[in-house]
């Protein structure tokens, strides 16, 4: 008996009794179809996949690298046109110069600090290197001619003195007395200095004998700096007479002047200073 196509098929013998060989070669052939079927989707989902991660994989790596495609770049013209690091920016007006620490003593109208004896000539003893010179006595007045001796003063009077301030110093039997003429304008001072005659009057007292007797020679001197001007008279406190080669003499002479010289300056840079902190206004 025969079915149509599809249907089972019967083998000899008995005609209900089915082909159990043809049966079984079909089942087999069904089966192997179905396993390559299943094979073949398995091997197109692996390559699906690996596609997926192989494209994410390059996309990452594009990303983090930086790269990008050609099209994707911008064109030079896109590119900024300046790439140097920003530079620091300065004020165009210039701090005004310190002040000049000579203005404040050449002239009264900003030489404004106490005129005193103290303040020129301070403490008991002055110390220049290694030597050491006892304070005598001092003196402050307004009668420039006073202390002097000769043409010295009608020189400070005529030049417009204001005031004389003077100072003994001595030392191993050597005295100086320096005096400190005070001036309205640091012109009147230098011409003062440079028409000098005369001296300056010896000063004693206070541990200082006096000094520079009538016929002894005594060294003078005369200065100028700013609107002071100053005169120094030194000689021995036996009486004897200072010669050209006499260096202890000298030696005495020019470390008071100094001192004076140093003291003018010290006053200006004083008024100097405290004029740059002043605030502004």
């Amino acid at each position: 008996m025969s079915f149509g196509q599809g249907g089972p098929s019967w083998g000899p013998g008995d005609g209900q009794t089915p082909d159990w060989a043809a049966l079984a070669d079909e089942s087999a052939a069904r089966s192997r179809r179905k396993k390559w079927l299943l094979i073949g989707g398995g091997v197109l989902a692996t390559a699906a996949v690996g596609a997926i991660v192989a494209t994410a994989v390059i996309s990452t790596s594009d990303k983090n690298s930086g790269h990008r495609n050609a099209s994707e770049l911008p064109a030079p013209t896109d590119l900024p046109d300046d790439t140097a690091e920003p530079e620091p920016s300065f004020s165009s007006v210039a701090p005004p110069p310190p002040p000049d620490p000579k203005d404040y003593i050449s002239d009264a109208r900003k030489d404004r600090a106490p005129i005193t004896a103290d303040a020129f000539f301070p403490g008991r003893k002055l110390t220049m290197g290694d030597r050491v010179y006892a304070k005598g006595a001092t003196q402050q007045t307004k009668n420039c001619a006073a202390p002097t001796k000769g043409a010295l003063g009608p020189v400070l009077v005529d030049n417009g003195c204001d005031q004389v301030i003077r100072a003994t110093y001595s030392k191993d039997g050597i005295a100086v007395t320096v005096g400190l003429a005070v001036f309205p304008t640091q012109a009147q001072a230098k011409r003062a200095a440079q028409q000098s005659s005369g001296s300056i009057a010896t000063l004693s007292g206070s541990g200082v004998p006096a000094f520079c007797p009538a016929g002894s020679v005594c060294r003078r001197t005369a200065n100028s700096y700013g609107r002071y001007a100053y005169f120094a008279i030194t000689g021995y406190t036996s009486g004897k007479s200072v010669t050209r080669t006499d260096k202890n003499a000298y030696a005495t002479g020019d470390d008071l002047t100094d001192f004076t010289f140093r003291q003018i300056r010290h006053r200006g840079e004083l008024q100097a200073s405290a004029a740059a902190t002043e605030p502004a206004g």
